[in-house]
């Protein structure tokens, strides 16, 4: 059995005096995987993402991404797993309108330290293979949404992460730019990349995922691995 990408272990989180945000989730995720985090809003799922991504600590469990333990890592320690260990895909794309489609993508590689020439040319590899790269020099406000949120899932993937988090990654789309980027966590996933995807969206985590975690008050409800047969479903 293959290592897994992602494990947590009896994870919660409380904010305030409210109630807890999250309550003794435990999680696996295993690499080459492609998981839908499915829930309404303010049922937890931003949290377990945010969790997972480094962006908040857990006040009791463990967090491991890619055998490292996420949540005893230091800012500076974050920062870099961050920068190296996941991409992430937001539902407002999250680019900067003053670079070009290509410094937006290379950005995260020469934040890391890489050559800007050795970037420059894995962002043009990236673009071509998501089919942007004729946008290569145009600035992202000039693109559609479909087009931009290609350009953020190439940047995303510019450091080679063993993890993509897309969160609400069709939210701001029409459907036929969200049908198309669903095909492409696709395609990215028959590839061999491990994503996970929070969502509302039932479609979007039918048609680009094959296990969806449900979340409920802060708990997981339901955990459903869909087999290749159409409709064989098996619940963890």
């Amino acid at each position: 059995m293959t290592m897994p990408v992602i494990e947590l272990r009896e994870v919660s989180r409380r904010y305030d005096d409210g109630p807890p945000a999250l309550y003794g989730a435990s999680l696996t995720v295993r690499r080459g995987e492609a998981v839908a985090i499915l829930g309404p809003s303010g049922s937890g799922k931003s949290t377990l993402l945010n969790l997972i991504a480094g962006l908040d600590r857990p006040d009791s469990g463990t967090v491991t991404v890619d055998g490292l333990r996420v949540d005893r890592l230091s800012e500076a320690g974050l920062a870099l797993y961050r920068r190296s260990k996941i991409g992430m895909v937001f539902q407002f794309f999250n680019l900067l309108d003053d670079l070009t489609v290509a410094d937006n993508v290379a950005l995260p590689a020469r934040l890391a330290g890489m050559a800007r020439g050795v970037a420059d040319r894995r962002a043009a590899v990236l673009l071509e293979l998501l089919g942007i790269d004729r946008h290569a020099r145009a600035y992202p406000g000039r693109l559609s949404g479909g087009e931009r949120q290609r350009v953020a899932v190439a940047r995303a993937l510019m450091n080679r992460p063993p993890l993509l988090l897309a969160d609400e990654p069709t939210g701001a789309l029409d459907t036929a730019a969200g049908q198309d980027v669903s095909r492409l966590l696709t395609d990215l996933n028959a590839e061999g990349q491990t994503i996970v995807v929070v969502t509302h969206d039932l479609a979007l985590a039918r048609s680009c995922t094959n296990r969806t975690v449900r979340i409920a008050d802060g708990r997981i409800t339901e955990d459903v691995v869909r087999s290749q047969a159409v409709g064989s479903e098996a619940v963890r």
